[in-house]
């Protein structure tokens, strides 16, 4: 559980505007800090099972968030990602861009399979 203090100095070095407290960004950033916490925490006890589900249950919740911020402003999920060095972020790109380069043959083979037909 991350102690008041450090929530404070991580909401201020993430936020949007003044008074923003629980953006995306603010709120991933967070996520991200107890991740690494409790993570830490697991490595001295290996048998703490409630804590690892908890550990899982936080990862989910930041993916979740991470894909939000990604569909809503990317250049915000990039900026975020580098600030936070997050390799899932990376893997996320990656399936983004193979997506898209899937959507782009299919209209491709849309069109020439129109073309064909006139």
């Amino acid at each position: 559980m991350l102690d008041k203090k450090t929530k404070e100095k991580i909401i201020k070095k993430f936020q949007i505007h003044p008074s923003d407290t629980g953006s995306s960004q603010v709120q991933i950033a967070i996520l991200t800090a107890e991740i690494e916490e409790l993570t830490d925490h697991l490595k001295k006890h290996k048998h703490d099972f409630s804590s690892r589900r908890g550990l899982l249950r936080k990862v989910s919740e930041r993916r979740r968030l991470l894909k939000y911020l990604q569909k809503e402003d990317e250049q915000a999920f990039i900026e975020l990602a580098k600030k936070l060095k997050l390799k899932i972020a990376n893997k996320m790109m990656k399936d983004e861009e193979e997506k898209k380069l899937k959507e782009q043959e299919l209209e491709k083979l849309m069109q020439s399979e129109e073309e064909e037909t006139e």
